[in-house]
């Protein structure tokens, strides 16, 4: 068990490691008992945040030609839906190198814009070099003149990965073998974040020019009701708009559609980019500021901060017929808030939306962008 901790909303949670550091320690024991023919009891892992590992070895089988073992995930605190699985390592003799591949329960990439080339088992960059180094350091200590390949399995990885972002991703038949430090923090949106930059750099990679995200699945229903063929190629983003529009510049995109339900895209109006409510909230200021501009009455602007939910606050705006008004002098806020994080060098609109008066408004590059969207996805 690692003991590596953080502070979490003033908890203490203790961190975990990656399948991807999993992986390079199975690979380094399954290494060295191909070589010595001795079964071995826990591998030593260096991992590239720096912290040592020290990983029980599971499942040990060794024959002439080949030796097999595994480790146990363990995620620490953090909700990780790989956590308790079996990463196995599978080293066999070849004349010279090392190679790296999956086996059963380990994805296969079918889309460009991966870490990964299409037809390459979904093992990332970074884990590819934990088990390389891992398995040379054996080679080196034993002074083996051949070769290993390594083959990476995970029983069960094809029923986890349907409850992952891989399918959406374009990664069939299995889980991926990921991590950048080796380590798994709890609580962590780094995960979350590396998916939606991966999604847009797919997007990049078909060759598309102009970006839709959604935030989630208000977002996607909306969608299949308004713009019903582009749901395909659009990135849901989630509370991470800041980030998402960074990769959006990142790789290169000429415009930029974000569409939300008000309850989230509220936030934009104060220059807000992160939705998550542990981060900021300010829908109920951001309403009655706007309100105020629009020349709502008092007694309408004292019900606002009293509401629950953007929907009710909208809903008395309406009855107090300031809602068409306010959205206007909102929309400007967030064009303006979006176009400074972009600094003007993109085109980039959002449009509102909510469940009882469907579209609330879009901001002044919106349309043009949505006739962009329209041409290319639907083209």
């Amino acid at each position: 068990m690692l003991n590596e901790y953080i502070f979490h909303d003033t908890k203490k949670l203790r961190c975990g490691y990656t399948t991807g550091s999993c992986a390079a320690g199975a690979s380094k024991a399954a290494a060295e008992m191909l070589i010595t023919g001795n079964n071995i009891d826990s591998a030593v892992l260096p991992t590239p945040k720096g912290i040592m590992l020290s990983l029980d070895i599971v499942s040990p089988e060794i024959s002439f030609d080949y030796a097999s073992c595994a480790i146990r995930k363990d995620s620490g605190d953090d909700p990780d839906i790989t956590n308790g699985i079996l990463v196995f390592a599978r080293a066999q003799r070849i004349a010279s190198g090392i190679e790296i591949d999956g086996g059963c329960g380990i994805g296969r990439v079918t889309k460009n814009g991966l870490d990964q080339p299409v037809g390459a088992a979904a093992i990332n960059s970074v884990p590819r070099k934990m088990i390389e180094a891992a398995v040379a350091e054996i080679i080196e200590k034993y002074d083996y003149s051949g070769g290993i390949k390594i083959i990476i399995s995970v029983p069960g990885g094809e029923e986890i990965a349907k409850k992952t972002y891989n399918p959406r991703l374009g990664i069939i038949g299995g889980i991926s073998i990921i991590g950048t430090s080796g380590i798994v923090e709890p609580m962590s949106n780094s995960a979350l974040i590396d998916t939606i930059r991966t999604e847009v750099r797919m997007r990049s990679a078909e060759g598309l020019k102009n970006l839709l995200f959604t935030i989630g699945n208000y977002s996607e229903d909306f969608l299949k009701k308004e713009m019903p063929l582009v749901l395909e190629k659009s990135v849901k983003c989630s509370n991470f708009v800041g980030e998402a529009i960074e990769a959006g510049l990142e790789f290169g995109f000429e415009c930029v559609l974000i569409v939300g339900h008000a309850g989230k895209l509220v936030k934009l109006g104060a220059g807000i980019m992160n939705m998550h409510s542990s981060q900021a909230d300010g829908r109920m200021d951001v309403l009655v500021t706007c309100g105020v501009l629009a020349g709502a009455d008092c007694e309408t602007l004292k019900k606002i901060p009293e509401c629950v939910t953007v929907d009710e606050a909208l809903e008395i705006l309406e009855k107090s017929g300031f809602m068409r008004q306010t959205m206007i002098i909102l929309l400007n806020r967030i064009s303006f808030y979006l176009n400074a994080k972009v600094k003007n060098t993109i085109k980039i609109g959002a449009v509102v939306f909510s469940n009882k008066y469907g579209i609330l408004g879009k901001t002044e590059n919106a349309q043009e962008i949505i006739s962009k969207i329209s041409e290319e996805y639907n083209g």
